[in-house]
Parts: structure tokens; sequence; C-alpha cells
């Protein structure tokens, strides 16, 4: 069974770094997708609004957030990534300061 989850966050609110971002974003590292697919998430899929972000995750029944952060933290190249990646983000109003992409609540489904 496929579970998705809905993320969001900021990007710091200036256009050539909006583009860098993008531009990363066009192929990521072998060791990031691998990173990514190792931890039971199927599909991955990255929106823009402005500087806000929609994420949405499709995962299997093997995934979990806990399981995924121990994961990353003992990866260097993620590590790495995320250290660059942080540079062009910036936290949603309201989250913690240690939150980055914040998780969502569904509020509405046409079919569900």
């Amino acid at each position: 069974m496929q579970h998705k989850y809905i993320l969001i966050l900021d990007l710091v609110d200036e256009e050539a770094s909006i583009e860098q971002y993008e531009a990363y974003h066009k192929q990521i590292p072998e060791k990031i997708a691998k990173s990514i697919t190792d931890s039971g998430i199927e599909s991955m899929e990255i929106y823009r609004f402005g500087n806000r972000l929609v994420m949405e995750l499709k995962a299997n029944e093997t995934f979990s957030f806990e399981a995924k952060s121990k994961a990353d933290q003992n990866n260097d190249a993620v590590q790495a990534w995320e250290a660059l990646m942080d540079t062009f983000q910036q936290r949603i109003p309201g989250s913690k300061p240690s939150e980055k992409w914040v998780l969502t609540k569904r509020i509405f489904s046409l079919t569900n």
C-alpha cells in the first residue's frame, strides 16, 4: 500500500537564489536519489509558487520519517546536500527552528 505525504517549505525570497535552487534540482546527485529510494520513497515531486515549495511524497509501507532522518544523519552525502540546500531555504512561519520541510494536514479529499 502506498502512502502520500505533502510537505511545505519556503525559499529565501531572492530570484537568483531561487533559480540556483531549481538548477540544483534539475539533476540531483545519485547518492541523494539513492538515499531517497532506499528509504521507501517511491515518488517525490516538488512544486513552486513564488518562494513557497510543496513536496509530494509517495512511499511504501516500509517508509518512516524517523528511519529516514536517522539514515540521513549517518550519510555524509546527504548531510553535505542538506547543508548546501539550507543556504537557499528558510523556515515556514510557525514551524520549529529545527524543522525545514513541514508535514501538512489533509483537510479535504473529493474521493474519500
